[in-house]
């Protein structure tokens, strides 16, 4: 349908601005007027009705007055007479210019192969986007417009331009809460897209329309009873669900007749307090849908959503949806951000906090994938803010907004840069999980900090979102770079000379091009780096420059002489008097520095290294083989605890006793008994010293026993 015709003066009857500012719209229309004189659209048009159009979309959202300006003269730089950025700037300002420049150039190139178009206008959007936000506020209303008045264009070149805004405008306006313009753009995307769906919806409901407004008409004066007869002053608006959110549903296999928010009205009041007040209410006349009552008051959405939902039985047996919400809460489910953002009464400051968050995302992306080609981009793009999302707690309720894949250390830089920093571990549902785990929707995730922790470089291999990498990297700069690159250098320096190697032996053209290449590195100074921010040992690095497994088992299984121990062995493991023989730590029993330790000869992996009372160990001299540790070495070794726990404060307690002590717990996992819950921890220790005494720390706590 055609939008309604749309005058200046309609336009300055819709705003509430002081005359000041009237006066600089005012000018702003006449300088438009000038500069699209004699400008047709393809419609026939005068052209001055396209930017008027768009100024009035962005009045209905409360806009302030460098937007409504800017709208009116979005085109000019593209089909002006004579505007340049530089008269923009002297006539209305820096502000105003930047905004038209930044939409001109996400408009301006147009290519034939649409993959690539696509791609191209989403970095133009979001690049414009990251500069002011009111770019991209401009740019949704002059899409809408453009797409009520399509009829004048041919179908192919409407299908692109849908296609691309469901792909890219769509999840924008929805990531920005500004629902109004976002259902009106699915609506008409989907009729260009899917014709004949479009209709047959439509087609059923016109069939009934008649029918579900007398419903909605009596649901309306019944609820609006109820609420007199209980003295709440209240609004009641009531519609018909719109043709793309019931398409929605039916692709995900719903029914028609399973579809229970068809019928919907929603309920104003003034304050939150009265929203549970009108649900009690209604609940009490009526049956509600069971599953079907949500409370995003308590826990908004996070682009700051807010409403008490539910579904209800009527009378007449027909499903109702019912919203509650306040004034307030209905400004911005409906405005979104747009109405908020630069302004600055109390009572914003957490959307702007959003706002700003949301901005720093999309800088992120750009500043870290600017020298990405196109299809990483759109990748990494899709990945972070227009894909899957998933909404996790804090521990006090309050909602964040990650994308899919996301894990506690992404949780943890998104609530700030500090706590990421600073992040030792992660309980999630009352579990502790490893930094990596893959958090899920509605998780409750608990960050356990130490001031004195830093970042992991390893962080950069799981993390999610662009703001983890871009903070993770940031503290690794050029600065600490540097310092690494020479720490690291340092270290293997001093490792070469105590093994009295020379260090351009263990790097010589041939093994640095084996390492690197092993390492997946580019160049030496990353993997000094590597070195230095404690990714890898320098003894690890020597061992693959002179490490020789082609007579590894030959050497083992034979028993060649022994020879001479050397002060300063390779291994944290002697065996049988040889250094720098492969060997692991055998997972069955784990065992620690200070552990009796024997040595099982394997095929082809060397040599296992279990504890002597390892019950896995077969007897037998042809294949068993002394092993010691080697004094000199300041290694960490994984081992498991196994506890029977009645203790609701448990992990918590468990959680702050690991940071005290300052020991690692890589993993939990639980297993619900008769007689309690048993907890396996995977932690990392020195030694069995420290290992002994985390356990009796433990032992300490009330209802934890240790199952050997």
């Amino acid at each position: 349908m055609e939008p309604e015709e749309i005058t200046y003066e309609k336009l300055i009857a819709n705003l509430n601005f002081n005359e000041e500012s009237l006066a600089k719209i005012k000018k702003a229309y006449v300088f438009a007027c000038e500069e699209y004189k004699g400008k047709k659209r393809l419609n026939n048009d005068d052209y001055i009705t396209h930017p008027l159009n768009v100024a009035y979309i962005l009045s209905n959202l409360n806009v302030d007055e460098i937007t409504i300006i800017s709208a009116l003269l979005h085109d000019t730089l593209d089909h002006g007479n004579k505007a340049t950025k530089e008269i923009l700037e002297e006539n209305f300002g820096e502000e105003v210019s930047n905004i038209v420049s930044n939409i001109s150039q996400i408009n301006k190139l147009e290519l034939a192969d649409e993959t690539e178009n696509s791609k191209i206008n989403l970095r133009k959007v979001l690049v414009g986007l990251a500069e002011d936000p009111r770019v991209i506020f401009i740019k949704l209303a002059d899409r809408l417009h453009n797409l009520q008045t399509s009829y004048a264009l041919d179908k192919e070149h409407n299908k692109k331009t849908a296609k691309e805004t469901m792909d890219i405008l769509v999840p924008i306006a929805h990531r920005l809460g500004i629902n109004s313009i976002k259902s009106e753009l699915e609506n008409i995307c989907l009729k260009i897209l899917k014709p004949d769906v479009y209709n047959d919806i439509l087609e059923r409901l016109n069939n009934t329309v008649e029918e579900l407004n007398d419903n909605l008409s009596k649901m309306k004066e019944d609820l609006s009873h109820l609420l007199i007869e209980n003295g709440i002053n209240h609004e009641i608006k009531g519609r018909v669900k719109s043709v793309y959110s019931i398409y929605n549903k039916l692709s995900t296999g719903r029914r028609w007749d399973n579809i229970y928010d068809i019928l919907a009205l929603r309920i104003f009041v003034k304050t939150p307090a009265l929203c549970y007040t009108v649900i009690g209410l209604i609940h009490s006349k009526y049956r509600p849908v069971p599953h079907r009552f949500k409370d995003y008051i308590a826990n908004p959405k996070e682009n700051m959503y807010q409403s008490l939902h539910t579904t209800v039985f009527g009378d007449d047996g027909k499903f109702y949806e019912v919203q509650v919400r306040t004034y307030e809460m209905d400004e911005i489910a409906e405005k979104g951000l747009a109405s908020h953002w630069s302004y600055k009464e109390n009572g914003v400051k957490k959307v702007q906090a959003m706002m700003e968050q949301k901005l720093e995302m999309f800088r992120n992306i750009i500043e870290n994938n600017s020298n990405e080609n196109d299809t990483t981009f759109e990748s990494t793009m899709h990945s972070n803010i227009l894909g899957e999302l998933i909404y996790v707690y804090t521990p006090k309720g309050d909602v964040i907004e990650l994308p899919k894949g996301s894990t506690p250390i992404d949780f943890a830089y998104r609530i700030h840069s500090r706590v990421g920093d600073t992040t030792t571990g992660a309980i999630v549902n009352d579990n502790i999980v490893p930094l990596s785990y893959n958090l899920q929707n509605n998780d409750v995730v608990k960050i356990i900090t130490n001031k004195e922790a830093l970042p992991s470089i390893d962080w950069l291999n799981f993390v999610k979102t662009e703001q983890a990498k871009t903070k993770i990297k940031a503290f690794f700069s050029k600065k600490d770079r540097e310092e690494y690159i020479a720490k690291g250098k340092s270290i293997l320096e001093k490792e070469a000379r105590r093994r009295k190697i020379s260090l351009n032996d263990i790097l010589n053209e041939k093994n640095t091009s084996k390492i690197l290449k092993d390492l997946k590195l580019n160049n030496l100074d990353e993997l000094y780096l590597s070195i230095g921010s404690l990714r890898y040992t320098a003894g690890y690095i020597i061992s693959l420059a002179t490490e020789d497994k082609q007579s590894l088992d030959d050497i083992l299984i034979e028993k060649i002489k022994p020879k001479a121990i050397t002060n300063n062995p390779n291994n944290d493991i002697i065996v049988d008097g040889h250094d720098n023989i492969l060997y692991s730590l055998a997972k069955c029993c784990m065992p620690v520095k200070g552990d009796d330790i024997i040595g099982f000869i394997t095929k082809g992996e060397g040599i296992s290294v279990h504890k002597k009372n390892c019950p896995n160990i077969i007897d037998t001299s042809k294949r068993l083989i002394e092993v010691s540790w080697n004094v000199n070495s300041d290694n960490s070794y994984y081992t498991k605890i196994v506890l029977l726990v009645n203790n609701s404060q448990f992990l918590v307690s468990l959680m702050e006793l690991a940071t005290k002590e300052k020991i690692i717990i890589a993993e939990l996992k639980n297993k619900e008994t008769e007689e309690g819950n048993l907890y396996e921890l995977l932690v990392k220790v020195k030694n069995k010293e420290e290992l002994e005494h985390f356990k009796n720390q433990i032992a300490k706590f009330k209802n934890v026993k240790i199952m050997e």
